[in-house]
């Protein structure tokens, strides 16, 4: 019993690593949108965290659903699969449509001059930006809906690798693997997300983007337009 346990648990941490570490999807978008919005580390830790830990505990519920229902492996990845393709289809529509606003907002947000003439002959140009100037109360409420988006979409995505470890142990009616195992799968795979998004992040950070600041909405949404594009199209 105990070297099935330990099997289980290597099992669990070792899939949890890698399907982290090989999906995009599960740290691209935090790293965008915590650069793009300007977010503190602290608040994009509690993101990461608080969408990690609905991602995996979706696909627990599923599994428990499945076993309950006297469902394979193989229906409940079919349903898992479903949920894949519709995540990875709202990330598309999600990041297309962040895009173009960030794309059209960095077009207002363009510097341009002004050329200002004084009495005695002299005259300057007055650079300034439009959008930097004249802020309105409606963007920041817009900034709160970001990370509840994030979180939905998040939710919705598949853990297929989940299924089988979860499903194992659940169908023996062996309640104390099962809790070990969601637990230490859900611990890898929420340390592996936010040790990959804060690191990045870190390193971003140190990086002077001169001209590029008013960019990084749109490559935020393009970056999440690839998220969602690489779980449906390449299966990640």
């Amino acid at each position: 019993m105990a070297k099935e346990l330990d099997i289980l648990i290597a099992t669990s941490a070792t899939v949890a690593f890698l399907h982290t570490l090989f999906g995009p999807d599960h740290y691209l978008p935090f790293i965008a949108m915590g650069k793009a919005r300007r977010w503190s580390m602290l608040r994009t830790s509690m993101v990461t965290l608080i969408a990690g830990t609905g991602h995996v505990l979706g696909s627990v519920v599923l599994g428990m659903i499945g076993v309950a229902a006297g469902l394979g492996i193989q229906k409940v990845s079919q349903v898992e699969t479903v949920r894949g393709d519709l995540a990875g289809w709202l990330f598309m529509a999600f990041g297309l449509v962040y895009m173009v606003w960030g794309l059209r907002r960095a077009w207002l947000n363009k510097p341009h001059s002004h050329p200002h003439f004084h009495l005695d002959g002299t005259s300057h140009d007055h650079v300034h930006i439009h959008k930097g100037e004249h802020l309105h109360l409606h963007e920041g409420e817009k900034k709160n809906i970001t990370p509840w988006v994030l979180f939905v979409i998040f939710v919705l995505g598949p853990c297929e690798p989940l299924i089988p470890i979860v499903m194992y142990p659940a169908a023996r009616g062996d309640w104390g693997e099962l809790l070990v195992t969601v637990l230490v799968f859900s611990v890898v795979t929420i340390l592996t997300m936010l040790a990959l998004v804060l690191g990045t992040l870190f390193g971003l950070n140190l990086m002077p983007l001169g001209k590029m600041e008013r960019y990084m909405h749109a490559l935020a949404g393009g970056t999440i337009l690839f998220s969602g594009a690489s779980i449906v199209f390449l299966g990640w």
